[in-house]
C-alpha cells in the first residue's frame, strides 16, 4: 500500500498545490489524497464542518486565521502551523485601458474617486475594502453610490466585460481571467495580506507524511512554483 497523505485544502493555495503536489510525490514516493472544500461557511463540504463531524485528514492547508480557529478547537496540532505564502490585494482594469497610478495611498484615493464603477469580492478581502479601506482613504461617502460587492469569481469577469471599470481583489484571483490587466498591489500603508498556512490534524493517520509535506511546501525549493501562481512565498531565502 502506498504511503498516503490526506490533505484538506481550500481554493486560495490551489494553483501552487497543484503544481507542487506531483513534485512532492515524485521526490518522496508518497501519494497525496486531496479533499477540496471552502475554508469557511456552513456548507456540508466546508473544511471546518467536515472536521466538526469527525472526518479525518493528515494536513490542512487553508487561510491562516481558519487554521488558528481549528487549533483553538483542538482539530490541529498547535506547534505544527507553518505559513506557506501570502496574497496581496490589488487592482485590475480592463485590458487595453490605461493603468491608474496606485503607488501611494493618495494616488489610490484619486484613482478610486476618478473611477465610474468599482467591484470587490464577497470575501474577507472585500469586507476589508468595504468596511476599512474606503474609510481609511476618506472616501467612504463617494464610494457608496459607485462600488458594490459581488461573488469573488465574478470580479475580474465584471471588469473584463465592461460592467465595472475597476476591480479590487487578491492579485492571485484574476490571473487566469482573459481581458483584464493587473495594475498592481495596493500600497503598503493600506495593504491587507491573506496568509495561507498548513498544519497537521490531531487525528492524522500519517503524521510523518504530513510533516514531510508541510516541510516541502514551505521549503525554498517550493518558492518558484508558488511565485508563479501570483502568491508571495514565505519560505526562508535559499542559501547561495
Amino acid at each position: 500500500m502506498a504511503d498516503e497523505v490526506k490533505v484538506m485544502i481550500s481554493g486560495g493555495f490551489a494553483s501552487a498545490y497543484r503544481g507542487l503536489g506531483p513534485q512532492f510525490e515524485e521526490a518522496t514516493g508518497r501519494k497525496l489524497i486531496t479533499v477540496w472544500g471552502p475554508a469557511v461557511g456552513t456548507a456540508a463540504n466546508a473544511i471546518p464542518v467536515r472536521l466538526a463531524r469527525g472526518e479525518w485528514a493528515d494536513v490542512l492547508i487553508v487561510v491562516g486565521y481558519v487554521l488558528d480557529d481549528q487549533i483553538n478547537v483542538g482539530k490541529v496540532l498547535p506547534d505544527s502551523k507553518v505559513d506557506f505564502a501570502r496574497s496581496a490585494i490589488g487592482m485590475v482594469v480592463r485590458e487595453g485601458t490605461p493603468k491608474p497610478e496606485i503607488s501611494s495611498a493618495d494616488a489610490l484615493r484619486q484613482a478610486l474617486l476618478a473611477a465610474k464603477s468599482i467591484v470587490y469580492p464577497d470575501s474577507p478581502s472585500g469586507v476589508y475594502v468595504d468596511s476599512e479601506l474606503f474609510r481609511r482613504l476618506g472616501i467612504a461617502g463617494p464610494m457608496e453610490s459607485k462600488s458594490r460587492m459581488i461573488p469573488v469569481a465574478q470580479v475580474a469577469e465584471a471588469v473584463a466585460n465592461g460592467e465595472a471599470e475597476i476591480g479590487i481583489q487578491q492579485v492571485v484571483e484574476p490571473l487566469s481571467v482573459k481581458g483584464v490587466t493587473v495594475v498592481g498591489s495596493l500600497p503598503g500603508e493600506v495593504q491587507r495580506y491573506t496568509v495561507f498556512s498548513g498544519g497537521i490534524a490531531t487525528n492524522a493517520k500519517n503524521p510523518a507524511g504530513a510533516e514531510a509535506l508541510i516541510h516541502f511546501m514551505s521549503s525554498p525549493d517550493a518558492a518558484p512554483a508558488i511565485s508563479r501562481t501570483g502568491l508571495e512565498p514565505l519560505s526562508a531565502t535559499p542559501t547561495k
